[in-house]
């Protein structure tokens, strides 16, 4: 009897021990199936650590971006479209490790739980396709507008997230690779895409956080005036405006961006209640763009230091800030006070079927804050950039001019349309360009009048 229990015990043990083993090997490959089939060893889908055999990429216009035939991938036939588009279509050998044929190439592969790799293997045409919302057009006219300089621009619908356009420069064409690519100066940080990864000194792009912050913190702020003289002084230090602005109401310090006003109106916040709103703006988090982390934007106001203080409310001394982001914080002001993150996929095509990405929320603002800041940054054009640089968009906007130590200041403009018919937000750096009201102005305006053409008609 004793030896008949032990013999089933131990049996029991075993089945238990099988069963659970076998539902661990069911978990892995429910999870990890996808990861282990489209690993580069696998010869059915890479070829030299290539992609060979995978889905379709296009634009939201059905463009054709990559696709493969015959185990090559086939680009588009524009040199432009396939330089302008490189960083969000992303390279074969997966260097671009943000571009779609790297963070889908498991939805491309065509594998699914059912069949695994059978469909690739067997079945013409059963890869799967991603349509993306990117207008690959628009990409090529903002690379061009971009001339000498480089940078990232980013252009997205801030009542539905789709991402419209987005261009990372510098750039190469994936058919004529340079011989020079990996060691030459001109391609330093080639494989990165700015517009996600990418963080810079903000300069005066940043006073849209400081203004909000006043905006909710500072009960009389629009009240208030400051007579700038060129220099504010604070203990031992002092920050230095680019113009005497003489007397000024918050919006007149918006308008022309005066450092010494938003100088003033940083030590008013103080370090706390500063960090407070920029940390539920998304500063100091981990945000992703869909499926895409992107880099932290850093924002360390000193509690001690006041002059540093004074210097990172004007978007200096050592806050960074990452272009999408700041496209999403502009994208809720426009949007009310929701902002919502820039989503890049229309649609996947797969074995189940076809579904669409919902884009999440990044974060809200106030809504009666929202409307000022529309208002306010409305007026930046109206009465200090001039409408003309911006015909026919209703535009708001806030330029920025970064400073940097050993180099050229970066150009940034951060702005949106007001137009019901055209609720687009964009954001712009053109490195080492200057003044934000050169290039980056430029720039944008171009693209949006691409938009303005092409999606208002």
């Amino acid at each position: 009897m004793r030896d008949t229990l032990k013999r089933t015990t131990a049996l029991i043990v075993l089945i238990v021990a099988f069963c659970a083993g076998v539902g661990y090997l069911v978990f892995g490959i429910c999870t990890n199936g996808g990861k282990w089939a489209t690993e580069r060893v696998n010869s059915h889908i890479y070829s030299n650590g290539t992609t060979s055999t995978s889905g379709a990429i296009l634009d939201r216009n059905g463009a054709v971006l990559v696709t493969s035939k015959d185990g090559e991938r086939i680009y588009n036939s524009s040199r432009g479209v396939r330089m302008s588009t490189l960083h969000i279509v992303g390279d074969t050998s997966g260097f671009i490790s943000t571009g779609t044929q790297s963070l889908y190439r498991t939805k491309l592969s065509g594998y699914n739980i059912v069949e695994g790799i059978y469909g690739i293997l067997n079945r013409e045409g059963k890869t799967s396709n991603i349509t993306l919302n990117i207008d690959s057009e628009a990409c090529r006219v903002a690379y061009n507008a971009f001339g000498e300089y480089n940078g990232a621009i980013a252009v997205y619908n801030y009542k539905t997230g789709e991402l419209l356009c987005s261009v990372s420069k510098p750039s190469y064409d994936v058919n004529d690779v340079p011989p020079n690519l990996l060691r030459s100066e001109y391609y330093e940080g080639v494989f990165l895409d700015k517009t996600i990864s990418g963080i810079y000194t903000p300069g005066s792009v940043m006073k849209i956080v400081t203004a909000i912050s006043a905006l909710q913190n500072i009960p009389d702020i629009e009240s208030q005036t400051f007579d700038c003289d060129g220099e504010y002084e604070i203990g031992n230090g002092s920050v230095i405006c680019f113009e005497v602005h003489n007397h000024v109401d918050f919006e007149g310090a918006l308008n022309n961006s005066c450092n010494f006003s938003f100088a003033d109106i940083t030590l008013q916040l103080g370090a706390k209640k500063l960090l407070a709103t920029a940390e539920a703006l998304g500063f100091n988090k981990q945000l992703y763009s869909g499926d895409v982390p992107l880099k932290k934007s850093i924002f360390r106001p000193s509690d001690s230091d006041r002059v540093e203080l004074g210097w990172a409310g004007i978007g200096q001394s050592t806050t960074l800030l990452n272009p999408s982001h700041m496209l999403g914080i502009v994208g809720a002001i426009a949007n009310g006070g929701k902002g919502l993150a820039p989503n890049r996929v229309k649609s996947f095509s797969t074995f189940f079927g076809q579904y669409s990405p919902v884009a999440n929320t990044w974060f809200t603002i106030d809504s009666g804050i929202a409307a000022k800041m529309k208002e306010l940054m409305r007026s930046d054009v109206i009465n200090r950039y001039g409408e003309y640089k911006f015909p026919d968009l209703e535009f708001c906007a806030k330029t920025g001019t970064a400073q940097l130590d050993d180099a050229d200041s970066h150009s940034w403009l951060a702005g949106f349309s007001a137009r019901a018919d055209l609720p687009l937000a964009v954001v712009c750096i053109a490195e080492n360009g200057g003044f934000g009201s050169g290039p980056a102005t430029t720039v944008t305006n171009e693209v949006m009048q691409y938009f303005l053409d092409v999606y208002t008609k």
